[in-house]
């Protein structure tokens, strides 16, 4: 039996609202973009109220290069991922040595040593630390590391593990694409920091129990989600059809889980899913027939921060377990999807 004890968080302390970041991006592509009215109403209809920025504003003009923006990456990544799993510890009553297993998850930026490395030594974490350093699972990588961590907690009874997700999707932004997806993107994606911390059955916790976990791959749809990879960086690959995936697909994975358990969708009491979009939101809702709070965390963590990529589904996590008396026995559905295309489930109980 594995536990989330606790989600911690932390952010850049650039905080800007999406007029502020509205009227930026509109005086950068003033003299290359016809029709400024589409760029207002790309950023409007993603339905985000502000968002974190890695760098204060004023900063990013001065990163001409994919080498400037990624050391730009790696020393906020070590900030704020320090900051998550410092927070996640204390708010879990566990201390840095405690942790057996370090997960770390990122599509946004590159290192060797990874950030998890590097955290070690800040951290001054056990070197007897089991390091998972995770790139490109996107979108699903926060459930997806939570899974995975699971794994590795099996049969360690007294360990704990981190869950560390860091995406600083404004370092990826390209300010020469013009693109539909892109200009999407810049209104869309923040910044930020999520830690989950699991616990073995040695340790005693409330947080919700981890049951079981599916992966579900569709073969065939790289250029759904992704990055290009370009001389300039990472160019986002984004496609309309995703909310159709998720309408078509996750019905029948959903369901198809549930039953290996004896459960239902009717039987779920808590959503936590992915807020990829408001148009990603409404397809999950129609699609599983959700009643019509049940990603109201989902749409609080959208308007608040915007996507956080692999964060934001531990954010909405977060969110749920601080904000909601869950009583014993109350079943939960962890759901994301992200590059491959994929998606991921975990099955949780409080």
């Amino acid at each position: 039996m594995m536990r989330i004890a606790a989600v911690g968080s932390a952010f850049p302390p650039n905080y800007y609202d999406q007029d502020t970041l509205l009227a930026a991006f509109r005086r950068h592509w003033a003299d290359r973009l016809y029709n400024l009215d589409r760029l207002d109403t790309l950023h409007r209809n993603v339905l985000v109220g502000g968002r974190y920025l890695a760098l204060p504003m004023e900063a990013y003009p001065g990163l001409q290069t994919w080498g400037q923006a990624n050391d730009a990456w790696i020393a906020v990544a070590q900030q704020v991922g320090e900051l998550a799993v410092r927070d996640g510890l204390e708010s879990a009553g566990l201390a840095t040595d405690d942790v057996g297993v370090f997960v770390f998850v990122t599509v946004t930026g590159v290192a060797t040593p990874s950030i998890d490395a590097r955290l070690m030594n800040r951290l001054r974490l056990p070197s007897r630390v089991r390091r998972v350093p995770v790139f490109g699972l996107g979108c699903v990588g926060g459930a997806a590391g939570v899974a995975r961590a699971a794994d590795l907690l099996h049969g360690v009874p007294d360990e704990a593990a981190v869950v560390l997700s860091v995406e600083l999707c404004s370092l990826t932004l390209q300010r020469r694409d013009l693109s539909i997806p892109n200009l999407i993107g810049s209104g869309l994606f923040g910044d930020g920091a999520a830690a989950a911390i699991l616990v073995g059955s040695g340790r005693a916790s409330r947080g919700p129990e981890i049951v079981a976990s599916r992966s579900i791959f569709y073969p065939d749809s790289e250029r759904l989600m992704g990055w290009d990879i370009t001389e300039a960086g990472f160019q986002i690959v984004l496609s309309a059809e995703v909310p159709e995936v998720a309408r078509r697909f996750l019905p029948r994975d959903v369901d198809g889980f549930l039953a290996e358990h004896e459960l239902t969708r009717s039987d779920i009491g808590v959503w936590i899913s992915h807020p990829g979009g408001p148009k990603v939101l409404e397809a999950m809702e129609e699609a599983l027939e959700l009643p019509d709070d049940a990603l109201e965390a989902s749409w609080r963590t959208l308007r608040e921060v915007g996507n956080l990529s692999s964060t934001s589904v531990l954010l909405v996590l977060k969110d749920v377990m601080e904000r909601r008396d869950l009583a014993p026995g109350t079943w939960g559905l962890m759901v994301a999807m992200g590059p491959g295309f994929c998606s991921e489930l975990v099955l949780l109980r409080w």
